[in-house]
């Protein structure tokens, strides 16, 4: 098997996604475009695609972020969905899949950093590839928009401050607008990153400070994580011989 990250910021890190497929001893390549390196020519020789986050949206500009090609990115993800490849995308990486397939992103209603639960909806509970995060589960949450709804896509799991934590566009399409990859690490990276939004937690009903940030235990939803990517994988395989 073969993973391809496109990475947007190094604070933006793969975290347990990474951890996953180098455990399975899976080929790991990247496109870490912060750094200049270029965007998969084609999509032949991946299996997953999985689209990371970062502070841009849909609709930055490369005016604004020279090394953000949002256009160019829908188009590797819709190469990917057509050819049948299993697309996983996160945070920022959920919108640009919801846009490349049709579907506007939008704000979400709370501002959310931390770690704080989300429940799954009907079509959640009985999903096959979600069935063990049961009725409701804590993850991360790193966000202020959230992915478009295509007309055939399932809304999984909901917060209180955003209604589309996560959304299955496909039996190989996903959209995690939680981050259940955050670590530790990872979360260290995040919080060098984002003094403003957290120093302004107390406005905010679901932004947590530093100190809380610090003090989670990120290792059970990494589990759920690596549980939903094995599912994934085996559903991958059986319909590309894989």
């Amino acid at each position: 098997m073969r993973v391809h990250f496109i990475v947007h910021e190094s604070f933006e890190a793969p975290g347990a996604y990474e951890t996953w497929a180098r455990k399975k001893g899976y080929e790991v390549t990247f496109s870490r475009v912060y750094t200049g390196e270029k965007l998969p020519s084609s999509v032949e020789g991946i299996d997953f695609l999985i689209v990371m986050g970062g502070p841009q949206d849909p609709t930055t500009s490369i005016e604004t972020c020279p090394h953000f090609d949002s256009k160019a990115e829908q188009a590797v993800i819709l190469q990917a969905v057509k050819a049948g490849k299993a697309v996983i995308g996160i945070c920022l990486g959920s919108q640009l899949i919801g846009e490349a397939l049709g579907a506007t992103f939008d704000h979400s209603p709370e501002k959310e950093i931390g770690k704080f639960p989300i429940t799954l909806t009907d079509e959640g509970l009985t999903h096959p590839l979600f069935s063990h995060f049961g009725p409701s589960l804590d993850v991360g949450h790193w966000h202020n928009d959230m992915p478009g709804l295509t007309p055939d896509a399932k809304v999984i799991a909901t917060s209180e401050g955003c209604p589309r934590q996560i959304v299955a566009y496909s039996e190989l399409v996903y959209g995690f607008q939680c981050h259940m990859e955050l670590t530790r690490e990872v979360v260290e990276l995040l919080i060098e990153n984002s003094q403003n939004d957290l120093s302004r937690a107390a406005e905010f009903r679901f932004v947590e400070t530093p100190d809380v940030l610090r003090a989670h235990d990120y290792d059970g939803m990494n589990q759920k994580l690596y549980a939903f990517l094995d599912k994934l994988s085996e559903t991958y395989r059986s319909r590309n011989n894989a």
